[in-house]
C-alpha cells in the first residue's frame, strides 16, 4: 500500500566531502547540502507513539552523511543515486524518496550559492 500524503522531511543535512569532475575539486573538497522527503505510511506510528512504526530522521541523516563522506564521485547525479538506493534498501517502510543534493558555492566561474540535482526514486 502506497501512502498518499504521509512523509518524513529532513532539510539541511550538511557535510564536507571531495566530489567533482576536476581532480582539484576532489582534493580541495566542498560543502554539500541534502534535503530529503520520504513517503511512508505513518498511521500506526501516529496511533501507537512507537518508533518501530516509523523511520528515525536521525538515522536517515546519518546514512546520507555516511554515503556522502565515505567515497568520491565525479558527478552529483551518481552520489544522489547512491543515497536514494541506500535509503530504499535500508528502510523498507519507505516507498518513495525525493532527494535534493547540492554543492555549496560551486566553482562555476559565476557567483552561485549552490548547484545540485533532485532525484525521485520509488519501489513501484
Amino acid at each position: 500500500m502506497r501512502p498518499e500524503s504521509d512523509q518524513i522531511i529532513v532539510q539541511g543535512i550538511e557535510f564536507y566531502a571531495y566530489h567533482g569532475v576536476p581532480d582539484a575539486e576532489q582534493q580541495i573538497g566542498h560543502r554539500y547540502r541534502v534535503d530529503l522527503v520520504a513517503d511512508l505510511d505513518l498511521r500506526e506510528a501516529g496511533r501507537t507513539d512507537d518508533l518501530r512504526h516509523t523511520v528515525s530522521y536521525g538515522d536517515l541523516a546519518r546514512l546520507v552523511i555516511q554515503i556522502g563522506t565515505s567515497q568520491q564521485c565525479r558527478l552529483l547525479e551518481r552520489l544522489a543515486e547512491q543515497m536514494c538506493a541506500a535509503i530504499l534498501e535500508q528502510f523498507p517502510q519507505i516507498q518513495r524518496v525525493e532527494l535534493f543534493l547540492a554543492k555549496r558555492l560551486p566553482p562555476t566561474g559565476t557567483i552561485t550559492e549552490l548547484a545540485g540535482v533532485k532525484l525521485i526514486r520509488s519501489r513501484l
